[in-house]
């Protein structure tokens, strides 16, 4: 069935987050409505752990990846493939266990498919990003078991402008890699019509390193010498993103739509390694562009409230170039949608109904098209309902999906359900506690059974299966928030969490070769994941008009299956950031400590050195509303290696850089 004949006829599923609640100028929302529920929830309600970024907090970041501006948080990594390409990993898994989505729906790009490859959303166009660990992300499945990172832009308005046009400009330039980063949005009109657009450039060349690319335990286990190199070559990269959007806004609610452009270029350090492949390097071409509709009606219906209706369609494509000449080419098209009928809290009783969809369609072409050409189809419906009775109080939710993949030869259907219980106790403002029990299940993807062929990103020959069955996971969770005095002088949150997989999805190595690389099978087998995440706060002294605090946060998981260790889990990290604010400044001395990797490794995996950071960062905030900033970042040029990335041992993380920009909202 089409998209737009499912829009028509469909109720469904999510309420977007950034809808209602959305404040300008980059300010921290005075309420925060999570993804998944639809209904509001603030943050510190949830069963489940859930984090919000400002767009005050991503004008100031580094000029990174998805996966890279996210990776401080506990419980998020990033796969860190290359500058270029950095996806989220949460608590131990990524690709299609965790979904990236833009303004609440896919962004039906093929970063999932393999870590040498881009997302399709960057930091720089958000305003705001919630990052979902574990089962709080039921309305979106099995594929979401791992959790969600929503970006939201303001591409189409959902409320006037304050002062007729209000926007912001960033600017800021890196010493590392001689980076260059520029963005600029504005929204225009106290309504009814509304209109908004957004550019942002960012440019880097090849990164200076602490110590030589190719790792210690890659060297000696190939018995060459150290490597001496300074340089990340083929590491630099190229983005540019515009869009403009309207909308229609009044007492009825919103209605708008949005185009999105995304150009970007990287290189994929360190693939030249192995055989000293005389094409020469590998760089990425990437081309997206995105269409999307988005509405919001009040109304009053059988106890709902209000009437969401949201769609996108992408057309996505990257070229993979080997020494400059054109190889591999990946081309994907899809459209998603989700309708969703809505009850706000009303007499202790939130919830949302509906149904969601997409259809995909991809290709490869070349002589690396490692995946033939597929078509995936989905339907989903989901519903979930929390009752509050302040003290305490309940939720749960059900989602069914059906799931269709076809190629050549090949026809499959899957029939998956997923489902929550929960509950809490909140004896105070100041104490909350939860637990969450879900039962998720995820139909394989296209790659996991049909890939068959040599991909010269990862440098390895992948082999998927036709017959997999879907993947059923269990978690557990345990949440709790204390704040000590009604100044929050001192809070604690903490969450504990284990997962059981049945017919878990893992890629293995075989020990064969083709083509001149090493075989890696999809295989199924049975897996279990634990961990917890710990963060506290508390406030120190008042010094000189500045208010002192002291954040610190420690993240610990471990991942076995039948057939041994997880590859690349997280080592546990510890951070701690010595925070001054008042009069207009705010400064921050972070410190954050993540541990070795030498044992527990899975098949062919080295071991990874941990590391200490450091990092000193300043900032002024005027009256006109224009703040600047600096920082040094890796104080102490630390060589730095992420477990979780598929090319640590030939790509280092840049050495010491000096940051300085500026961020003004008008």
């Amino acid at each position: 069935m089409h998209i737009r004949t499912l829009l028509l006829t469909s109720l469904s599923v999510l309420a977007l987050a950034s809808g209602a609640v959305a404040q300008d100028h980059g300010d921290e929302p005075q309420e925060v409505i999570i993804t998944g529920n639809g209904y509001r929830v603030t943050k510190d309600a949830m069963t489940s752990h859930v984090d919000v970024v400002t767009r005050t907090e991503l004008d100031q970041k580094p000029a990174q990846g998805l996966g890279d501006a996210l990776a401080y948080m506990p419980g998020v990594r990033s796969s860190s493939f290359a500058p270029g390409a950095s996806r989220p990993v949460i608590r131990g898994l990524d690709t299609y266990r965790v979904l990236v989505l833009n303004n609440g729906l896919g962004a039906v790009d093929v970063s999932a498919l393999s870590p040498d490859h881009a997302v399709g959303s960057d930091p720089l166009e958000a305003k705001r990003i919630e990052i979902l660990r574990g089962p709080s992300a039921l309305a979106y499945g099995g594929n979401a078991i791992g959790g969600v990172i929503n970006v939201i832009d303001d591409r189409i308005p959902t409320s006037p402008a304050s002062d007729g046009v209000d926007g912001r400009v960033t600017a800021q330039l890196s010493s590392v890699d001689d980076g260059k980063q520029l963005g600029a949005s504005a929204k225009a009109g106290k309504g009814p019509l509304v209109f908004a657009f957004d550019l942002s450039h960012r440019k880097t060349e090849d990164y200076d390193t602490p110590v030589g690319p190719e790792s210690r335990y890659l060297t000696d286990s190939e018995g060459e010498a150290p490597d001496t190199g300074e340089v990340q070559t083929n590491s630099a990269s190229e983005l540019t993103t515009w869009g403009a959007g309207a909308s229609w806004i009044g007492d009825f609610g919103f209605a708008g739509l949005a185009i999105k452009q995304t150009e970007m270029a990287y290189g994929v350090p360190g693939h030249s390694h192995e055989g000293e492949d005389a094409e020469g390097p590998v760089t990425i071409g990437l081309d997206q562009t995105r269409y999307d509709v988005r509405s919001e009606f009040n109304l009053s219906l059988a106890g709902f409230n209000r009437l969401t209706a949201d769609a996108g369609h992408t057309d996505y494509e990257h070229t993979e170039f080997e020494g400059g000449e054109a190889g591999t080419r990946f081309v994907s098209g899809g459209s998603e949608y989700r309708v969703a009928l809505i009850r706000d809290e009303a007499n202790g009783l939130s919830g949302v109904i509906g149904v969601a969809g997409l259809e995909r369609d991809f290709e490869a072409f070349g002589d690396e098209a490692f995946l033939p050409s597929t078509q995936s189809r989905q339907t989903g419906i989901f519903t979930k309902y929390r009752y509050d009775k302040d003290v305490w109080g309940l939720e749960g939710g059900v989602r069914f999906d059906r799931t269709a993949l076809s190629a050549a030869g090949f026809d499959r259907d899957f029939n998956t359900m997923s489902g929550s219980v929960g509950g809490f106790y909140r004896p105070s403002d100041h104490a909350f506690a939860g637990i969450s029990l879900t039962r998720s299940e995820r139909a394989p993807s296209d790659v996991e059974l049909l890939a068959e062929g040599p991909h010269a990103g990862t440098g390895q020959f992948v082999v998927g299966d036709a017959g997999f069955d879907t993947e059923v996971g269990q978690s557990l969770e345990l949440t709790g928030h204390i704040t000590v005095d009604r100044h929050n002088r001192f809070a604690i949150d903490g969450h504990l969490y284990a997962s059981r997989f049945d017919n878990f999805i893992d890629l293995r190595p075989t020990g064969d070769e083709a083509d001149g690389l090493p075989v890696f099978q999809y295989v199924q087998t049975d897996a279990d994941l634990w961990g917890f995440e710990l963060e506290a706060s508390a406030g120190l002294f008042g010094w000189k008009g500045q208010a002192v605090r002291l954040e610190a946060s420690y993240d610990f998981v471990r991942g076995d299956t039948d057939l041994g260790p997880i590859a690349r889990i997280p080592p546990s990290a510890v951070s701690a950031r010595l925070t001054s604010e008042g009069g207009g400044w705010a400064s921050h001395l972070e410190v954050r400590s993540v541990a070795d990797r030498t044992t527990r490794l899975a098949e062919l995996e080295l071991p990874t050195q941990g590391y200490v950071m450091v990092n000193l960062f300043s900032s002024y905030r005027f009256a006109s509303g224009v703040t600047v900033f600096g920082e040094v970042r890796n104080l102490g040029d630390a060589e730095i290696r992420e477990a979780t990335s598929a090319t640590k041992d030939l790509v280092v993380a840049p050495g010491r850089n000096v940051r300085m920009g500026l961020a003004w909202s008008f």
